[in-house]
């Protein structure tokens, strides 16, 4: 069974505020407690210099998510106030979905939720009240600041922490004990770079980056750029395609990878390269992960075989994601979105888990691999750096949508 501690700040002046927020969205959530039918176990044999071993009778989670609830006034909220909060809100109630599904197993499990309001002090107020002592595990906080500053209290009390949400690298956090979720920058360049190093002849394949070179555009150029260096491919960088279109060379096959997902420089991008096309030019495309998430001309992409690299897609063929949505409907009136499918993967797998292998799961993350209903896991172990999510996925624009290549 799964127990739940809602210990969300109330709106400060406002209790019927709060009220009918956390009516609204947690109330919802609120745990059904069902006793768990278990069979008699046959009484070991227990000898005099031999201790029984200790049950692990239930598994304690804590989870850090900012619903805000704070900053939201009633009379006065619009709809975009109240939507601040939704990331938290969708996370919060796949993640219990996913604890109760792992607690069909017959593991107990406490799970104690905090609003951290995405600010510090809260968390340092949780920490000093001694709201995480006794968790086998903390989930979030979900923006770097907050992973940044309970890194200390991670360390010293030896507790794993998820990243659940943010795509920043480890090196940012220095955390043994941080388990990260979302692949990091240089997963992805690492990806494609192998990709092409596999289904490309270096000898003659031009492999060609599109960088206009701002800050943003960087954090994915630099990566992609380093991988190409002594691989034997021909590599050439551009400002963009009207830049590299004198140099094209005749009879070369090209591989065009762009790291920006600035609209207003994609748009013209793949207009341009239409253009190029009519007149004879052809080329792999391979773009940068944020354009799942945006609109673009799918004619276009489809043209040049645009293939994206992403930690995650639903699969709604699966019957196990249409079982999830009729059941998410069901208890929140609601279509399940990005962030409770990504909750609900969280959820069961370090549930079951906690369920398997008890407070020892640690010592399974390297081992237990997941497909989940959005998300896939699959952890490598870093002394310094702690637990790296590796599970990616290639995917190329064909009939009309997105169709998993690798």
């Amino acid at each position: 069974m799964t127990l739940v501690q809602n210990h969300l700040q109330q709106l400060s002046g406002n209790r019927y505020g709060f009220f009918i927020l956390a009516t609204l969205f947690l109330a919802a959530c609120s745990p059904k407690i069902k006793p768990v039918a278990r069979k008699p176990e046959a009484p070991k044999e227990v000898t005099k210099t031999e201790k029984p071993a200790v049950k692990f009778e239930q598994a304690s989670l804590s989870l850090l998510v900012p619903f805000r609830l704070n900053e939201i006034k009633l009379k006065t909220a619009t709809k975009a106030d109240v939507e601040k909060a939704a990331m938290a809100i969708d996370f919060y109630q796949g993640f219990k979905l996913g604890i109760d599904s792992a607690a069909a197993t017959g593991q107990n499990f406490k799970l104690k939720v905090f609003d951290t309001q995405d600010n510090n002090t809260q968390i340092r107020e949780l920490i000093d009240n001694g709201g995480l002592l006794g968790s086998n595990l903390i989930v979030g906080p979900v923006f770097p600041d907050g992973l940044k500053y309970i890194t200390n209290y991670s360390i010293s009390r030896n507790i794993l922490v998820v990243n659940p949400l943010s795509a920043a690298h480890p090196d940012e956090f220095g955390n043994p004990n941080l388990i990260s979720i979302v692949n990091n920058v240089d997963l992805h360049a690492e990806k494609i770079g192998n990709y092409i190093s596999k289904n490309y002849n270096s000898a003659n394949t031009v492999v060609v980056l599109i960088n206009p070179k701002s800050a943003s555009d960087e954090v994915m150029a630099k990566p992609l750029r380093l991988y190409f260096t002594g691989k034997g491919f021909t590599f050439q960088e551009y400002a963009s395609v009207f830049s590299m279109e004198p140099k094209i060379i005749k009879g070369r096959n090209y591989v065009i990878m762009v790291s920006s997902s600035d609209r207003k420089f994609v748009v013209p991008t793949l207009d341009k390269l239409m253009k190029m096309k009519k007149a004879g030019f052809n080329a792999t495309l391979f773009g940068h992960p944020d354009w799942m998430k945006q609109n673009y001309n799918i004619d276009q992409l489809q043209a040049f075989n645009t293939i994206i690299s992403s930690s995650y897609k639903v699969d709604y063929t699966r019957p196990e994601v249409n079982a999830f949505i009729r059941k998410y409907r069901a208890l929140f009136n609601f279509e399940p979105g990005e962030y409770s499918f990504k909750g609900f993967d969280v959820g069961f797998y370090f549930g079951k888990l906690l369920s398997a292998h008890g407070p020892e799961y640690q010592k399974y993350l390297t081992k237990d691999k997941y497909r989940g209903l959005q998300n896939s896991f699959r952890f490598e172990h870093h002394e310094r750096l702690g637990y790296i999510n590796t599970s990616l996925m290639l995917l190329r624009y064909k009939n009309f949508a997105l169709n998993v290549i690798e």
